[in-house]
């Protein structure tokens, strides 16, 4: 069952509550997963203080460099993940409502269509 909190949002819009690995103990969450400290993603966020991409208003998602790297593609291509879609929707409901749809859903990200 996926846990509702606003603080499982990763930085690229992934929601960790609903998150296999997390949910069995075995991650921390992007926020808390200092194995993560690779992710550019979540460095710019960490370095501007925000909570993900959404409160980034410095460069549109789809030209940012960070969010648009190699990695993330993979990332997204390897989960069916639309991270550009997940960012949107924080944007669109907020974290709150954001986190109850994802935990509600028991999914970590917005399918591809």
């Amino acid at each position: 069952m996926a846990v509702k909190n606003a603080n499982l949002v990763a930085a690229c819009g992934l929601y960790c509550g609903a998150c296999g690995s997390y949910l069995k103990g075995k991650c921390k969450g992007c926020k808390e997963n200092v194995k993560a400290a690779w992710c550019k993603i979540r460095a710019c966020c960490i370095d501007s203080n925000y909570k993900s991409c959404a409160d980034c208003n410095k460069t549109p998602l789809q030209e940012c460099k960070k969010f648009n790297n190699m990695i993330g593609k993979i990332v997204g291509f390897i989960l069916n993940s639309d991270r550009a879609a997940c960012i949107n929707r924080i944007k669109e409901a907020g974290y709150d409502q954001y986190v109850k749809e994802m935990a509600e859903s028991e999914r970590q990200s917005i399918r591809k269509r």
